[in-house]
């Protein structure tokens, strides 16, 4: 299996394990929540005023969003909001092929759900599978004050590490996860970085200054 097919096949993790997880539960939930907005591009920074969160594209990096939300059968269950890429998943490349991928999933989906930290149950185990070590447990990793957790895990392909961190938490009957992919972990921390919530969010309409590349 090549590096570009790998890459997009472990980012999607989060969202298709819980297509999966979902098919063998109950759809019957007493929880109900709205359906989320999916957001919008706008002067390269992706908005969800639904979940109150920013997320600003590098230039020149691949939208992959639609064809990612085909694997959802029912958006108000499980989608991908934003599925980003260096290059496209098709093209031959040496190194990893940095990505990061945003999804929503009902927390309908995982009866019992209580936690962002419990989510990482289901979500390991398939990543795990496809060859990704943990190198961490779960652990909180607040951004702009918003209560998350995070996960980390690597894998050696031929020499090179591929570092996959995932962050989740818990808002409006959903579970918002951000998983990003890199070649080391400068590189996922620098893309984590990118990510804003509450008045960082939307102050971010109106800045025109990029993070360092």
């Amino acid at each position: 299996m090549t590096i570009r097919r790998l890459t997009l096949g472990l980012v999607a993790l989060p969202l298709l394990s819980s297509l999966l997880f979902a098919q063998s539960v109950s759809r019957n939930s007493s929880e109900s929540s709205a359906t989320p907005d999916l957001g919008e591009v706008s002067n390269s920074i992706y908005h969800n005023l639904f979940f109150g969160f920013s997320y600003r594209i590098r230039y020149g990096w691949v939208d992959r969003t639609d064809e990612m939300k085909e694997a959802s059968n029912d958006p108000s269950k499980a989608t991908v909001l934003l599925g980003i890429f260096e290059r496209p998943p098709q093209a031959a490349g040496s190194t990893v092929n940095s990505s990061v991928v945003i999804a929503a999933e009902s927390t309908s989906s995982y009866p019992g759900l209580k936690s962002a930290a419990q989510y990482f149950g289901p979500i390991s185990e398939v990543t795990e599978a496809k060859g990704m070590k943990p190198v961490s447990e779960a652990y909180e990793f607040p951004v702009d004050g918003k209560a998350i957790v995070r996960r980390d895990f690597v894998k050696q392909l031929s020499g090179i590490g591929m570092h996959q961190s995932t962050l989740a938490m818990l808002s409006k009957g959903y579970v918002l996860s951000f998983t990003f992919v890199g070649s080391s972990d400068d590189e996922v921390q620098q893309m984590i970085e990118w990510l804003r919530f509450g008045p960082s969010a939307k102050s971010a309409k109106n800045s025109s200054k990029s993070p360092k590349s």
